[in-house]
């Protein structure tokens, strides 16, 4: 079922994806930080792009590329790097999604006040069970198969399963030594360098200190300047600790929820070296899944069945069709 915001992509091996369009305009009020207002999402090296398309479900694999498809297998137990050049094989405009990207739909969903449910309990949602998907497993469910309530916009045509079933990874944000970096606005889209070393990581400033997340007596307080950042907690958002002002790039990132809904989730940290992000939650989750859900304690090397990937696409050239 297509609308208006749903396009099929199809990529340079001819086979389709489905996507949920998000455009500049619409998306203008979610970021307050920049002189233009402007989504860091729809900055792509210097750039403003109109539009911005987001797999409207976990990616399956064929033939080695990731497809955005209905009541099929989410791919897991690929690391990071592999999702990303995967993504970037299917050709211009196709990457892994990005970290502002993502924070397109949590905040979205803030915003309408349709944060989604999913398969946060083997197959069904902890908090409402008769809401259900289709197991394949006995306990992840097929992408989309559950109800439109499993949506970010709780509609058919919404992007599916950001709510638990399967952690998602993201390119473009990372932990490093306890530090907040991203790469600027939404340049990860492109195949840049975004290795461990690459000095396109910059990090998120505040008063002119690294922001950072850091463990203290059992507890994740968000602070900045400190030396030592090393430890491993989990906490859920609202109990998070903070001596510093979180600045509006973060909330635009959807790394410090405002909303009492999104403070349920769960919040995971590791200070030591670098740590990429996932989010979501899992089949197992329960309550301390959602979209804000954030686990930044994995290496880019870590591989799970628990934990996937979705693709995005920017418009270069007009290869849509729309229903």
């Amino acid at each position: 079922m297509l609308n208006e915001r749903n396009v099929v992509v199809f990529d340079n091996a001819g086979i389709p994806s489905i996507m949920v369009r998000f455009d500049k305009c619409t998306n203008a009020e979610l970021f307050k930080g920049g002189s233009n207002e402007t989504h860091p999402a729809f900055i792509i090296d210097g750039e403003e792009v109109d539009e911005i398309y987001i797999a409207k479900y976990p990616c399956t694999m064929i033939n080695g590329k990731p497809y955005s498809l209905p009541y099929v297998k989410p791919a897991t137990e690929i690391d990071l790097d592999t999702a990303a050049g995967a993504c970037f094989s299917k050709g211009e405009g196709w990457h892994l999604l990005t970290a502002p990207e993502y924070a397109l739909a949590a905040l979205e969903s803030v915003k309408g006040n349709t944060l989604p449910r999913g398969n946060t309990n083997c197959g069904k949602s902890h908090s409402h069970p008769e809401e259900k998907g289709e197991c394949y497993d006995g306990y992840r469910t097929l992408t989309g198969s559950g109800p439109s309530t499993w949506a970010h916009d709780h509609t058919p045509f919404g992007v599916y399963d950001i709510n638990g079933n399967i952690w998602e990874m993201l390119a473009g944000l990372r932990l490093m030594g306890g530090n907040v970096q991203v790469i600027e606005n939404n340049n990860a889209a492109n195949p840049i360098d975004v290795s461990k070393t690459s000095q396109l990581w910059k990090n998120v400033l505040v008063e002119g200190k690294p922001v950072q997340f850091i463990t203290e007596n059992g507890v994740i307080k968000l602070t900045s300047g400190k030396e030592d950042c090393e430890g491993w907690d989990g906490c859920f958002w609202k109990n998070l600790k903070s001596d510093i002002t979180p600045t509006e790039l973060m909330k635009a990132l959807a790394l410090y929820p405002e909303d009492k809904e999104s403070m349920e989730s769960y919040l995971y940290v590791d200070g030591e070296g670098e740590r990429l992000p996932i989010r979501g939650g899992s089949w197992s989750s329960g309550a301390s899944a959602g979209v804000f859900a954030l686990g930044l304690f994995d290496p880019r090397s870590y591989v799970a069945a628990s934990i996937g990937f979705r693709s995005a696409f920017y418009r270069k050239t007009d290869n849509r069709t729309t229903d």
